[in-house]
């Protein structure tokens, strides 16, 4: 039944993702480009192929694109979280669908534009999501799936931060820091046994990276996990941790779905 209550849920969060509604190209030229980081776990432990995992990752991907991709300069980023996460690039796209401005028509005319816009920038994010799709659902055979580095996320995110785009951060993963290394954390290995311990972790790596400026991005974490997971597959303290984290570096929005 829990199961059932929340494909409900989610369903209806998730609606808007076929919605027609007409954007205002007025209001769209008034507020900055969007800049979209999208990271992909493709680390053994996440696998993207299961019925769950796919239906919840699609509907989560069609919906970034619809809400942030509306204008001409919006971009699409995406990176292979493995274990060489800061070499994972594998897609960038732009927008080029330029809303006109429509101050002073009348109308018709404004009725005309409005359409023109609807039908391209909906082209655009089909092709969006077609693309972003494909590298979702790529599989990862490489040696480079035994480890997970999470944490070289956010030197992208500073890079991100440096131009005058808005940043908003998704990451498709479970968020299970895996690196070998007497400097590294590898919770698949020992994982925080409580929130006191998640949180001194996260102070103590933080200070590693107190120089790195994210700015203020949205981010947002896209868990694999059905709600029946126990609590030794969906380990509370490894989101602790990351939302500890984000809040030492300066991030205000942090959601968890």
């Amino acid at each position: 039944m829990k199961i059932i209550t929340w494909f409900i849920i989610v369903s209806l969060f998730f609606a808007s993702c076929g919605s027609d509604k007409k954007e205002n190209s007025t209001n769209l030229n008034a507020i900055p480009n969007t800049t979209v980081l999208i990271f992909i776990d493709k680390t053994s432990s996440v696998d993207v192929s299961k019925p769950y995992i796919a239906e919840k990752y699609q509907q989560a991907l069609n919906k970034i694109i619809e809400d942030n991709i509306k204008k001409a300069g919006d971009k699409l980023e995406m990176y292979y979280i493995h274990e060489n996460t800061s070499k994972g690039r594998c897609l960038t796209l732009f927008s080029r669908t330029d809303p006109e401005n429509t101050e002073g028509m009348n109308a018709t005319d404004v009725e005309a534009v409005k359409t023109t816009y609807d039908l391209s920038i909906r082209r655009e994010r089909n092709i969006f999501t077609q693309q972003a799709t494909k590298r979702l659902m790529n599989k990862n055979t490489s040696s480079s799936n035994n480890q997970t580095d999470v944490l070289a996320s956010l030197s992208i995110m500073a890079d991100a931060a440096q131009g005058q785009n808005m940043v908003k951060v998704y990451y498709f993963s479970d968020m299970v820091e895996s690196m070998k290394g007497t400097d590294r954390r590898d919770f698949q290995v020992k994982p925080p046994k409580n929130s006191e311990e998640a949180e001194n972790w996260a102070k103590a790596d933080a200070e590693k990276m107190k120089d790195l400026v994210l700015g203020n991005p949205e981010i947002t974490m896209i868990l694999p996990f059905d709600p029946m997971s126990s609590t030794k597959e969906n380990n509370p303290n490894i989101t602790q941790y990351w939302q500890k984290i984000f809040d030492i570096l300066g991030v205000m929005s942090v959601e968890e779905l």
